[in-house]
Parts: C-alpha cells; structure tokens; sequence
C-alpha cells in the first residue's frame, strides 16, 4: 500500500495548514498558485498534501478521458509529487525536514536528488530535487511518466531555470490533463503565473496564505564606512557587521541570522565574530551557511539546536531568506546587500555582483526573526537606504548568459523561446550570442536547431561548455580522469592571484587548496558522465597530468582564447573581441596564449587600460589555440577606404584575434564592403558630397517630413541601411583603382525618386525661386538632422518690390524664410511675411539705406515701385 503522509502531525502549529481545503480544490483544477509567507509552512505541508490527494484519486474510478500517462501509474500505486527547491542545500534540507515530521527515514517515502546525489528509495511519494534537475529529467521524459504532480517553490526568485520550468510545464499540462502544477511563493505576481499555468482561457486559482509572524521589531544600525567600493563589500562595514551582529546577540541572547551577500563575506565575517566571542569568553557557536560547502556542514547550519546546545549565530548568504529555514533564529542582522547576475554585452561578460538588495528581500530576511516568537531584526543600515533599495530584485534571464538556456530551449523545440509562454521573454541580443556559442560549440545549427551532440549533451547534468568539454575532451585528449579533473576545478569557482588554472590544479591534487574534498568529489561525478557518454573515449588513459588545463578551457569556451597584444604588455585580445589583463605576477604572462575561463570588468592599473582582468585562465599552445579554435577560424578579403581608395588585405584570423594579414590587389567585389566599413566608421559625412548631392538630398528631405511616404528618407541610418538601393549601380561600377571623389551621388539618389510621383518633384521642392525682378534666387533647404525647417531665400530687396504674398513650397504647405539682402549682399532683415515688412520695418530700413547706396532705389512706396536687379542709373536692355 503506498505510504499516505501523516499531515495532522506535518501541519502542527503550520499556518498553512488552516488553507488545506482551499489548496486542495485549488489543485483539483489542475494548477494552482499559493502565496504564502514565510513560516506559514508552505515548503513542508503543501506537497505531502498533493501526495495524499492524488493517492485518494488512484484508489477512485479512473477519470474519463484519462490519459496513457495516468493510465500507466494506475493499479502500481499512486503517482509521485517533485518538489523544487532553487538550491541543493535547500532541496536536502526540505526532504530531511517532511521526512523527519512524517516519521519516517530520509528516502524512504520522501528523498531527494541534486547533482551528484541521489537519496530515493523506489517505493517514495516525494521527490525532493533543483530546478536544473527536473529540467533535464522533462528533455529525456517530457510527458514525465510515473508523476502526477510537481510543485514549484520559491517562484518569486525568478531564476532562469525556475523561469523555464514554468513555461515547459505549462506545455507538459497540455498533453497531460491529469497533471497537477502548483506554484508556490512568499512574494510573488500571482497573477501572472496564474495566467500561465491556466487552461482553456481561465487563470489557475490562486490561494492566499495569510502570515502567521509574531510580533517584529525592526532596527536600524547605520555605519560611517560605505557599504560598497570598486571591489566590492568594504572591510570596513563588515567589521561593522559583526560588531552589530555580536552586541545584539549578546543582548538578545538567542540564536540569530546574519545575512551578507556572498560565500567570501560569509567566511570573513565568520572569522571576526569568532574573535569577538572569544574575547567575550565564549559560549556561542558560529556557523557558516554557503553553497561551497560540504553537505555536512551546510546541514550542521540548518539542523535546529538541540537541548543543552550554545546559542549559534549562522552568517548565511541569501538562500536563508526564502528557500531555506534555519530553525530557532529570534534575531536577524541584515546587511541589505546580495549578488545578482549583471550582463555586459559589450565584453561578453556576465558575473556576479554585489548591489542593494531589494526592499521585498530585506522584508523577507527580517520576518526570519518572528516565525517562532517576537522577534528583532537589526539592518546594519540607515532607513534612507531601505527607502533607496529597489522595491523587487530583476529576473535572472533579463541579464544572465543564456547558454545553457539556450541549449535547453533548443532542445525543448522551441530556440529562442519563440513559443515557448514565459514570465519574460529572454534579450533578443543576449540571446543572439547564446546562440553563437552553441554553434562554435557545434551544438546547435545555423537556424538554432539542436545537433546530434547538442542533444547528447542537453540532458547531461553538467553545464553546455563543461559538458562538452569533458565530452570532447576525452575524445580529443585521451585521459577522462585529468579532464574531468580540469572541469571540476574550472567549474568549482577556486581562486589563484595570478589567475593559474595549473596552479589551482595543483593545489587541488595536494589537499592544500580549501574545498579539495569537493573538488575530488565532483571530478568523480565527472568521470562517472564521461564513461557513461563518451564511450571508449573515457577508457583511454596517457600519463598522469599530461592533459594541459588550457586545452580543456578551449574545448570549453573557444570565443575565449586570447592572445597577447603586444610583447611585454599584460593585456590580452580574446577570440571575441574583448581585452583583458592578466594580474601584474602572474605566471601565465610567460605564454603569448592563453585560454581564459572568467573575466571580470575593472578599472585603474590591474585591468592594464582594457576595462577587464583574467580571473582564470590557462596556458595554451599556439597550435593547440588554432586546433580548438578551429571553428572561428576565418580566412577574408578586409577591404578599406584609404586616401580616397579601396586598399584590400587578405586576413587570416581566430575570431577577432588576427593570425595574418598579406596586401593584395582591389577587385570590383570590394569595393561595396569598404565604403559601407567607411560609412560604418565615419559615417555619410566621408562620401564625397557635391553642393547639388546636397541640395537635392536637403529637397528630399523636406518633402519626406511633410508628406511622407512615397518620398524617401535620406537620413543617415536609412542611407546607410539602404545603400544597396541608391548606390549599388555606382559602386559595381566603381573601380578598386579610382578615387572616392569620381562617385556622383546627385546623380545616385536620384534613384530614390518615387515614381510617379517623380514627375512633381520641382514643382514641389524646386531648386530655384522666380523673383518680380525677372530672376531667380536659389533657395537653401535645411539639411537633414540640423534641426532646421525652413527652406531659405536670400535675395536683394530691391528684387522683390510689390510681393506682397509670401511664397510657399510643397503645395503651400511651406513658406519661404526670404533673408532679404542690401546691394552688398549683407543681411538687411529675415522675415517670412512680406507684407507685413513692406507696410512696417520697410521705411526704417529705407532711411538708413538709401543714404548709404544712392545709386539703388529706396522707393517711399514700395509696393508701385517697380522691382529691379539694377541701379537708378542703370540702362534698361
């Protein structure tokens, strides 16, 4: 008989076990969303509950319409529920947890797996597992056989995995009507996930689980020394930290909670609040809580005190605050700061790094104090900070690298996520470049498909460059061991000054390196992946340490092998076009190449006037380089404008790295790639423009901004995009010998001209206006992008005796701006009602003219005078 879950004695004291019913009918739908505090008991209490539903539905009647799925779980049980948790030390902590409540052992009726470790017995109801896991369990069983319900926590942290796990089950739903998904989390847009996970036009119900917290009191502890510097969490407030975080303890004299942002601060302030309650003589425990620690100190971390235990201060990174319980805390110390993924596109870099954490995150870890009793929580900054904290934290797939994402959506069917329902939709840019990578991984094709090892290789527990690199690897190097090795420690987040992936290595294999025994443990999981799928070429072996890190980092990520700039320099140019410096010492500065693993974006002399610093790398053969870099190997004319000519270079290179450059002679085919380089570079200014190129793209433009389609848009960007269109005839003419200055644009954008409208052209926009004199003055329209809108006539005044209406352009719509001129052509006044000029300002221009120009008419009445180009004196032809 399958195990049904004691839920009277998992619901004691759990304020979420008053919304049972409501979850209950909610999950009858189908989908359900539940928002519930944190403390309520949501994690513990809800998929023991989904359990026991859907073993009371396998001993009813089969549903008509039940799907082969179901139908195949019926008669052996009931199905099973998957719990997610966003983190490993979360997930054990979640099963040991329900498993301990229920009575019954860890794997028996609820176990776990993350990756590297699996504790499930075949009889269980509940898996406990990460979100990366399940995602490669629907790529291998998308209809997930055997599994009648998954519950998704912690939504609110918005994850790239969480975010993929939603859109992917909301398909999986589709296929599978009797599938229950539950989304649940203490801060969350229900709404929209309600959306999501809906069927048939109507949004799943929503279940809201009202808090249960005692009373908190919130502090505040503010420092003199600043938060953050270019480097990160200052020493300073730390110190303040642990001065805060002791005293209040001491007050309190309780267990607490004290937040920082990562693994490096939590070390640090550990090793200061030991010495502070050392000095002080002892008798508080103080414990670190990380992911880079073993399974049995994290759960020493979460294991509640015992009777007769010390109290115990736990510094944790941010997996406390939500998905995470460390049980007893009455005190949390805050330090309203966290790591989030940070983007740049412009150096293809993506990394951790340390902000404001939000407000909903400072709420979140201050509530940690109030779930068993009154509570105090103590933020070490002042209240103006809280109020400058952004009210949420962003979406991971809003700034993450989406390789990984990117292979799982190929996977999936759905590259890019188009089709795919997501809370929101991945960068078009970020994803661009996921996509580059993949296919210079030779994982996804030219359209975004997955390939052969791409779908070998999605489903592997090990990130898309790890995977192939131990994959490829053990093909291209022989010996799995020292491959798995190098993947283990590239991927285990290790540290050297000089940024020496051997030297780590060699620290690892000695024992001195911290986390050696994590490292062993995952090249051991490694090794076990490459001889499960890499065949025979995870059983060849060569010498002990004869694989080089750098040729593994290059099967990893080729885009980042890097060359040196210049003999001596520190700085290097990777394969993807950004620069970096090696660290001033390092031993990798001995080798012109190098494979790099992490760069981080910095300033002053460390980063040598690049912008960025190695953090890990490795060295590299130059043949080695060109044999992994092989698919970003180019070999192309590079055609130029140079001195008013075509000059052609035949360029071997290694992505943006050039290998060779050999001149040769210009042919007619380069010519369109060199002026469009030029126009990229300098823009339409570098074209050789004649005053009528001028003039007729000035008239063109006018007519575009009043009328619009079909009149052309000569601004720079449309030109440039549509050079092809005005320019392509002239330039395949173009000769790789002739100067720049033979192009004859006037004549080019005439091409533009739309036809028939055409035909009205210098009726609309004329290049010249006739004048009562008998002449003509030419008139100047604005260029495009000035800012300008009036086209211009400057003309003399004697000219234009008698106009009275002011002439308009472009069927009226434009008037003339007449500048009108005196004999000598200076300007005498700018107005654009003649009329109004002749029967006013006329006479006071009159009166300081005609005694300075007596030869030229200065009639009294303007409007009868008759207009003339010529003095009073001069004969009439």
């Amino acid at each position: 008989m399958p195990h049904r879950f004691d839920l009277a004695a998992i619901g004691a004291g759990l304020g979420v076990a008053d919304a049972a019913g409501a979850v209950e009918r909610a999950a009858g739908v189908g989908a359900a969303v539940v928002t519930a505090p944190p403390g309520t008991g949501k994690t513990t209490f809800v998929p023991p509950l989904i359990a026991n539903l859907l073993l009371a539905r396998a001993s009813g009647p089969a549903p008509s319409g039940a799907t082969p799925a179901a139908d195949a779980t019926r008669g052996a049980g009931a199905p099973t529920v998957l719990l997610t948790q966003p983190r490993r030390v979360a997930v054990r902590a979640a099963a040991a947890r329900i498993a301990h409540l229920d009575g019954s052992p860890v794997g028996a009726a609820v176990g776990f797996t993350v990756r590297g470790e699996r504790v499930l017995d075949p009889g269980h109801r509940l898996e406990v597992l990460t979100p990366g896991v399940l995602l490669r369990r629907l790529l291998a069983e998308p209809d997930l056989p055997g599994v009648g319900a998954v519950v998704l926590d912690e939504v609110h942290e918005r994850s790239v995995d969480g975010d993929l796990l939603l859109g992917m089950l909301a398909e999986v739903r589709e296929l599978r009507d009797d599938l229950i998904v539950v989304a649940m989390s203490a801060t969350l847009n229900a709404e929209r996930v309600a959306d999501l996970l809906g069927a048939a036009g109507a949004p799943a119900p929503i279940v809201e689980v009202p808090s249960t917290l005692h009373p908190l009191r919130v502090e505040y502890a503010p420092c003199e020394h600043p938060r953050l510097d270019e480097r990160g969490v200052t020493r300073g407030f730390l110190a303040h930290v642990a001065a805060v975080a002791a005293e209040a303890q001491r007050v309190d004299r309780c267990d607490a909670l004290v937040f920082v942002p990562g693994a490096r601060e939590v070390d640090e302030l550990v090793r200061l609040l030991r010495a502070r309650v050392d000095a002080r003589g002892g008798g508080v425990e103080v414990l670190a809580l990380h992911g880079r620690l073993d399974a049995r100190e994290q759960d020493r971390a979460v294991r509640g005190p015992g009777p007769g235990d010390a109290p115990r201060i736990v510094v944790s990174t941010a997996l406390a605050e939500s998905s995470l319980t460390v049980p007893g805390v009455r005190l949390v110390v805050d330090a309203g700061l966290a790591r989030e993924v940070r983007r740049d596109q412009a150096r293809s870099m993506t990394g951790l790094v340390t902000v404001s954490a939000s407000r909903a995150s400072a709420v979140q870890r201050a509530g940690r104090a109030a779930r068993l009793g009154p509570g105090r929580a103590v933020r070490a900054y002042s209240e103006g900070d809280f109020a400058r904290m952004p009210a949420d934290a962003p979406p991971e797939i809003a700034s993450a690298d989406l390789t990984d994402a990117a292979l799982l959506l190929a996977a999936w069917g759905t590259p890019r996520g188009d089709g795919l329902a997501l809370l929101t939709r991945p960068p078009e840019p970020a994803m661009h470049e996921a996509e580059g990578v993949l296919r210079a991984l030779a994982l996804v094709d030219a359209a975004g498909g997955i390939t052969a090892l791409g779908r070998r290789i999605a489903p592997l527990p090990v990130g898309a460059r790890e995977a192939r690199a131990l994959l490829a690897g053990c093909a291209e190097l022989g010996d799995a061991r020292g491959v798995a090795e190098v993947v283990a420690a590239m991927s285990g987040d290790f540290r050297d000054p000089g940024s020496d992936l051997a030297r780590v290595l060699a620290e690892l294999r000695a024992g001195r390196a911290p986390g050696a025994g994590r490292w062993r443990g995952e090249a051991r999981r490694l090794l076990r992946i490459a001889a499960a799928h890499a065949g025979g070429d995870a059983r060849r072996r060569v010498a002990p340490g004869a694989v080089e890190p750098g040729a593994v980092l290059a099967l990893a990520r080729p885009e980042w092998i890097a060359r040196r700039v210049d003999a001596g320099s520190r700085a290097y140019l990777l394969a993807s076009g950004t620069r970096a410096a090696l660290p001033e010492g390092s031993p990798l500065l001995a080798s012109s190449w190098i494979a790099v693993r992490e760069v981080q974006r910095a300033d002053g002399r460390a980063a040598d006037g690049t912008g960025a610093v190695v953090r890990l790398a490795a060295a590299l053969r130059e043949d080695d380089a060109l044999r992994f870099g092989a698919a970003l190997r180019t070999d192309r004319r590079a055609a130029r404008i140079a001195h008013g000519r075509v000059q052609v270079r035949q360029e071997r290179r290694l992505g943006a790295i050039l290998l060779s450059s050999t001149p040769v002679a210009a042919s007619a085919a380069d010519t369109a790639p060199a002026i469009a380089l030029m126009l990229r570079d300098e823009g339409l200014a570098s074209l050789p423009w004649s005053e009528a190129a001028r003039g007729l793209r000035a008239r063109l433009a006018l007519l575009h901004a009043e009328l619009g389609s079909p009149w052309p848009d000569v601004g720079d960007a449309a030109l440039i995009d549509g050079l092809e269109e005005w320019l392509g005839p002239d330039v395949e003419r173009f000769s790789g010998g002739s100067a720049l200055r033979s192009l004859d644009l006037a004549t080019a954008l005439r091409r533009l001209l739309p036809w028939p409208d055409a035909a009205r052209f210098e009726q609309l926009a004329p290049e010249r206006l006739a004048v009562p004199s008998g002449g003509s003055a030419r008139i100047v329209y604005p260029e495009p992008g000035t800012g300008t809108e009036r086209p211009i006539v400057a003309v003399k005044l004697q000219e234009v005796f008698g106009l009275a209406r002011t002439p308009a352009l472009v069927d009226g719509r434009v008037p003339v701006l007449f500048h009108l001129l005196s004999p000598a052509r200076r300007p005498l006044a700018v107005t654009d009602d003649l009329e109004s000029f002749w029967n006013g300002p006329y006479q006071q221009v009159r009166k300081e003219m005609r005694g300075r120009y007596p030869k030229h008419p200065w009639p009294e009445d303007p409007w009868s005078a008759p207009a003339t180009a010529r003095t009073k004196r001069a004969p009439t032809p």
